[in-house]
């Protein structure tokens, strides 16, 4: 996940069937009752019988949660012998990974840019808080929660009016 996009760019490697489909995620039973989990991890997808059946993955990409979809990488079966998928396929998830991060590159670079003067100053902010981390931290955690009371405040009629203009709504009044 990116910092400054949060879950709105959360990447992870994705997997295809040999049909092109995604598979459902996994069910993991973690008792002899009932319980378990359903995962989704791409080392899961290895065609697996025991107690977790899990269908066999045909390719792994990079997926963003933004629907961005890195190209397809065909997984080679029949060259991984005895090995269990993580071990045979995990340069091909690093390539995957390494991808999702070329696109969050492109994406901060097609990000609307933060004017000089205030980018300076939210930079020197950040490192005035960090020295008052080492020197005196509860001071440091109050500075940080003021920037946090300060983010949401200014950023909520901004906010409202980018909405607004996205759905073609009149622009919102201080009164509203």
């Amino acid at each position: 996940m990116t910092e400054e996009f949060g879950a709105s760019h959360e990447g992870a490697v994705g997997v295809l069937l040999a049909d092109g489909s995604v598979p459902e995620p996994v069910f993991i039973a973690m008792t002899s009752a009932s319980g378990g989990r359903e995962v989704s991890q791409w080392s899961v997808y290895d065609g697996g019988e025991g107690f977790m059946r899990a269908p066999r993955a045909a390719a792994l990409r990079a997926v963003c949660s933004c629907g961005w979809t890195g190209p397809s990488h065909t997984l080679q079966w029949e060259e991984f012998s005895e090995q269990d998928l993580v071990q045979a396929a995990g340069d091909v998830a690093d390539t995957c990974a390494q991808e999702w991060d070329l696109h969050t590159v492109e994406v901060e670079r097609s990000a609307i840019t933060v004017p000089d003067p205030l980018a300076s100053l939210l930079v020197r902010v950040e490192s005035e808080i960090e020295k008052l981390a080492r020197a005196t931290p509860l001071t440091a955690l109050r500075a940080a929660r003021r920037l946090e009371v300060i983010a949401v405040q200014t950023a909520y009629w901004p906010a409202l009016g980018v909405s607004r203009n996205a759905t073609g709504s009149r622009r919102p009044q201080p009164w509203d």
